[in-house]
């Protein structure tokens, strides 16, 4: 078992198909935190309750939802941004998340996050931080 950061195989032909709508106002997206023993890659396919953390805090099982949503294009690449996301009141230990649509039936996968080891909060806050909002660093990146 791993968690090993991708876009989800299934997200890229989703994305052909029309059937996520990451642009301001367009679907809801939520990210849910995983346990290194959790099997995640780029060939997920939708959200999964097998080696999710457990309810602790403010995070219950299905994570959080991503707000503050946007994309852009510059220089041929497009990109998608999301607000950093804070759980607080937590005591877990995660190695990784999946992003997801929630609007979709299925729960599409969009996202492998792998933090590179376990991060851990105890009866605190718990953050997960986005990278800048650039064609070189955003969280998604097509080009």
């Amino acid at each position: 078992m791993a968690i090993s950061q991708a876009v989800a195989n299934s997200f890229k032909k989703e994305l052909l198909d029309g059937v996520h709508d990451l642009d301001t106002g367009g679907n809801t997206f939520k990210l849910a935190l995983y346990v290194s023993t959790a099997n995640l890659s780029a060939a997920t396919t939708s959200f999964t309750t097998t080696g999710e953390v457990g309810d602790s805090g403010q995070y219950a099982s299905g994570g959080g939802t991503l707000q503050s949503q946007q994309t852009s294009v510059a220089s041929g690449v497009a990109i998608v941004d999301f607000a950093d996301l804070s759980f607080t009141g937590v005591t877990l230990t995660a190695r990784g998340a999946l992003i997801y649509n929630d609007t979709v039936a299925g729960d599409p996968a969009v996202a492998v996050l792998d933090f590179g080891g376990d991060k851990t909060a105890t009866a605190g806050t718990f953050t997960i931080q986005f990278p800048a909002f650039t064609t070189s660093a955003a969280i998604l990146r097509i080009s």
